[in-house]
């Protein structure tokens, strides 16, 4: 019998649908399951969208332009600028969802061998686009007792080899919501200069900052030029994820040519699609202060929520909509399977991302989860109910007062 290729053998599990098959049977069972495992907003999507998609007057549906249709890369190009993005047409490419952009930055600035440094915990799929494209992740360690902040770039610097290629950010970030600042980017710009490699930044949660804090795009630095290329998705921003539209946008036109021709293999990117994200090109920047309010509301809720449950260690993040929390637990991912199978509270219980899919390194993210703030607050508010009693009765239970108290009085936080 043929054998399965060694990258076929090598995908893992998706860290935030692992445990779907758990939720499948709780809900076939009439149990009510509350999805805090990825990141899928309630929010509605734009009716501008929907509606640019009905009044399209299309007779065939052909191919579209390789790199996306011209309309609308004018218009992204647009919509970097009011972002204070220095981007332009011949910048963008439009991509399959911003998936297809993380796959085509590792085919186009690294060979098979190579190395690309990531802060851990990060993205999870990082690690299966790693896989695809025959590149090796070398992970950086942040920690939640200081919130997953930046780890020391000398812990960058001393984990570069000859092999090491490029490092790659989520800016703010998934799964720990941390927002980087623009000094610490330019550290990172710097060594990246320093050492010849790329700084690729997955930016698609750009608008959701919370407590006045701002995300710095690294196209913006000074210098970036040769070094920078940012993957962005329409899925976020708009709650669009079923859209499957993102861009890769880089200001060297090498770097930009080469990704192109990856981008000819598939054709084009969906034109369907595309019509309803030039649509939502054109919303103001007022359009996300309604859903950025929202998300912050329901990460206060949670988050005052999570840090009342005693031995929970939860730091507060920036930005995106999600929090890593680690629970006094043996195994998250045994919990997590626990909720599912034998727990329920009113006939209801909650999934969870267990957070060892998100690290690198052997071992991390044992105890903790990713909680996704993505549904409407009488429900978060549920949810959040449910797991405080859950973490009673769960028979793996354990506890770590010390470090939630440490995190605490480090990040001290007023819902």
């Amino acid at each position: 019998m043929p054998s399965i290729s060694h990258r076929g053998q090598a995908m893992p599990v998706s860290p935030f649908r692992k445990l779907l098959p758990f939720a499948d049977a709780a809900k076939q069972a009439g149990k009510v399951v509350y999805p805090l495992n990825i990141g899928q907003p309630d929010v509605l999507t734009p009716p501008e969208m929907m509606e640019a998609v009905r009044n399209a007057d299309i007779k065939v549906l052909g191919y579209g332009p390789g790199a996306g249709s011209d309309s609308y890369r004018h218009k992204l190009a647009a919509y970097y600028q009011r972002a204070g993005i220095p981007a332009e047409y011949e910048h963008i490419m439009v991509t399959t969802a911003g998936s297809e952009a993380i796959l085509f930055a590792m085919l186009t600035c690294l060979n098979p061998g190579d190395e690309v440094i990531v802060a851990e915990p990060f993205y999870g799929t990082y690690t299966a686009f790693a896989i695809a494209a025959g590149v090796n992740i070398v992970a950086v360690t942040s920690h939640i007792e200081d919130g997953f902040a930046l780890p020391p770039l000398a812990d960058f610097e001393a984990i570069i080899t000859e092999r090491t290629r490029a490092i790659l950010i989520c800016n703010p970030s998934n799964p720990t919501g941390y927002v980087y600042r623009r000094d610490e980017l330019e550290a990172l710009l710097g060594l990246c200069i320093r050492h010849d490699l790329y700084l690729l930044s997955d930016e698609a949660y750009r608008e959701y900052c919370y407590d006045g804090a701002t995300s710095t795009s690294v196209l913006s630095l000074a210098g970036s030029e040769p070094y920078a290329v940012v993957l962005d998705t329409v899925s976020k921003r708009y709650s669009a994820c079923g859209a499957r539209v993102g861009a890769f946008v880089t200001r060297n036109p090498d770097v930009w040519q080469a990704a192109f021709h990856f981008g000819q293999m598939r054709i084009c990117p969906p034109t369907l699609e595309m019509i309803a994200a030039e649509a939502a090109a054109d919303l103001p920047p007022s359009y996300f202060d309604g859903t950025r309010a929202e998300y912050q509301a329901r990460r206060d809720l949670m988050v005052a929520r999570l840090r009342a449950m005693p031995g929970v260690t939860c730091p507060v993040p920036g930005g995106a909509f999600y929090v890593v929390a680690r629970l006094p637990v043996d195994d998250a991912e045994k919990f997590g399977q626990w909720l599912l199978e034998e727990f329920t509270l009113d006939n209801q219980t909650l999934m969870l991302s267990p957070a060892n899919g998100f690290y690198h390194t052997p071992g991390l993210g044992i105890q903790e989860v990713r909680i996704a703030y993505v549904i409407n607050r009488t429900d978060l508010a549920a949810a959040m109910t449910c797991l405080e009693v859950a973490l009673r009765e769960y028979p793996g239970r354990t506890l770590h007062l010390a470090g939630a108290a440490a995190v605490e009085a480090a990040q001290p936080f007023a819902s």
